[in-house]
């Protein structure tokens, strides 16, 4: 099966983005080196080199003397260092997008779309900065004064995905900027290239390359072992699996490091019988499909009430059919390319099981293309409880829906999970979204919307889907610490 694969402009213009990284080469990987590939069509497109635990250590050592000059600038200079990288990285938005594409596999307009939503936490920070949280208040037993103030943590290690490449970073590193602290910063080794294009280009805006420091390798398990036990690191944040989270925890525990954790999903997406109909698919489609349902915020189980869930199942199975598989940076394409090959035989495997179960398949089900990594929309009907992909994240942009009739039964079923990050509720019922939404376990909840995230907004999650919070003033409180000045007084004459 052929698929749409893209114009020789388009191929070119994403060529020579990628021949613009810094020191960018793309031989045989040699034996501390390793291969980046196009998931359209597993073909290498740059080789980097694979620190060692060590080498890893020398870079903590550059950021921490970097970062404590840093905490010394005052706010106005920060902020306007920052509102230079969002012009900066705004200018470079083409670039940016199809380094994104080409690693990761989204579409070209998918990626321009997180370029700019990456760059809006750049420039959320620049002014949340100036805005510092405070206090200052009288000791209720008199004779002195109470202070408190903000301080940089210190030195930060931030732990991308592989999902959005550039998005990840920024909201990391922005609030890390902001508060005066210095980061290492480890990509995902499946899309390390968006990382490395973000951080040359904020190091043109004006922020100092001391202060950002990359590591590409392929050893994580070393490397983390060997940063997390510096004391000269003071903070981790991590975004990826819970199994991973929990080991890094593990690890932070050790010297007591600040810890971020924003982990796996498991979200339900419930649409009730008096849902717009056309409103709730569209919000459907936004939450599975975004980024190819390769989200920890997508929908991922979605239960529709008897009433309304004949006609959901047909418009959205429709919809879902019409989505136009190809080559990431091709014209006219509605879904890219999957991770890996992994993945693609997971959905597979979760599809198969499913059906078997008696699930029925309403759209796609297939792997597609002759090269790359493709999997079709799917949409699975009445798929029963014991089927594995009832009871797994799905990570994919395979939809698993079922049928409820009441409230309480679909709560009880959202909120059986150890997982707590995202949820969706459609319904024109006020009271109906507001007390449903207050008994999802979750940490973010969509209400008539299927794209909830927003920098000026906290995201997180509840249970297993992490600590902490990024975006909003809460993100760059993760940066900081409380300290306290308590100022003796006695009265004068």
């Amino acid at each position: 099966m052929s698929l749409p694969t893209p114009s020789a402009e388009r191929l070119a213009a994403s060529d020579d983005a990628l021949r613009s990284l810094p020191g960018y080469s793309n031989h045989e990987p040699g034996e501390k080196e390793f291969a980046v590939l196009d998931p359209s069509t597993e073909e290498r497109i740059a080789t980097l080199p694979s620190l060692s635990p060590e080498e890893a250590i020398a870079q903590v050592a550059i950021a921490h003397e970097a970062g404590r000059a840093w905490a010394k600038t005052t706010p106005r200079h920060r902020s306007d260092t920052l509102h230079n990288a969002y012009l900066v990285l705004i200018a470079n938005k083409e670039r940016l997008a199809y380094v994104i594409s080409r690693e990761m596999g989204k579409t070209l307009a998918e990626a321009q779309g997180e370029v700019q939503y990456a760059a809006d936490y750049v420039r959320w920070y620049a002014d949340e900065l100036l805005r510092p949280a405070g206090g200052y208040r009288d000791n209720p037993a008199g004779g002195s004064t109470i202070l408190t103030k903000r301080a940089p943590v210190g030195l930060a290690l931030l732990i991308a995905p592989w999902n959005f490449p550039m998005a990840m970073i920024t909201r990391k590193i922005a609030p890390a900027i902001a508060a005066g602290c210095a980061s290492v910063i480890k990509p995902a080794g499946l899309t390390p290239l968006t990382t490395l294009l973000t951080v040359e280009l904020l190091a043109e805006a004006g922020v100092p390359r001391e202060l950002m420091r990359v590591v590409t390798t392929t050893q994580s398990s070393a490397f983390s072992e060997a940063v997390l036990g510096d004391p000269r690191v003071r903070k981790i944040s991590f975004t990826g699996s819970t199994g991973v989270g929990s080991t890094l925890m593990g690890l932070a525990a050790k010297n007591i490091v600040k810890s971020s954790m924003e982990l796996g999903g498991n979200a339900p997406l419930i649409v009730f019988d008096d849902a717009d109909l056309e409103r709730a698919v569209e919000g459907a489609i936004l939450a599975k499909l975004r980024n190819g349902g390769q989200s920890c915020v997508a929908a991922n189980r979605i239960y529709v009430q008897d009433g309304i869930a004949n006609d959901f199942v047909e418009a959205f199975s429709k919809r879902m059919s019409q989505m136009v598989l190809g080559h990431s940076i091709a014209e006219g394409v509605d879904l890219g390319p999957v991770i890996n090959r992994d993945a693609v035989n997971n959905f597979q495997r979760l599809v198969d099981d499913a059906v078997t179960r008696g699930a029925e398949l309403r759209a796609g089900g297939r792997a597609a293309g002759d090269a790359g990594y493709f999997f079709e929309a799917t949409v699975l009907d009445r798929v029963p409880a014991d089927a594995d992909i009832a009871n797994t994240e799905i990570f994919g942009p395979v939809a698993a829906i079922s049928r409820f009739s009441t409230q309480e039964e679909v709560l009880q079923r959202a909120n059986d999970t150890p997982f707590g990050l995202a949820g969706y509720v459609f319904t024109e019922n006020l009271d109906r979204a507001l007390n449903v939404a207050d008994q999802l376990e979750t940490g973010l909840v969509g209400i008539n919307n299927g794209v909830p995230s927003n920098p000026a907004a906290p995201f997180g999650g509840m249970k297993q889907s992490g600590l902490g919070r990024e975006g909003s003033h809460e993100g760059l409180e993760e940066y900081q610490e409380i300290r306290y000045y308590n100022i003796a007084r006695r009265e004068t004459r």
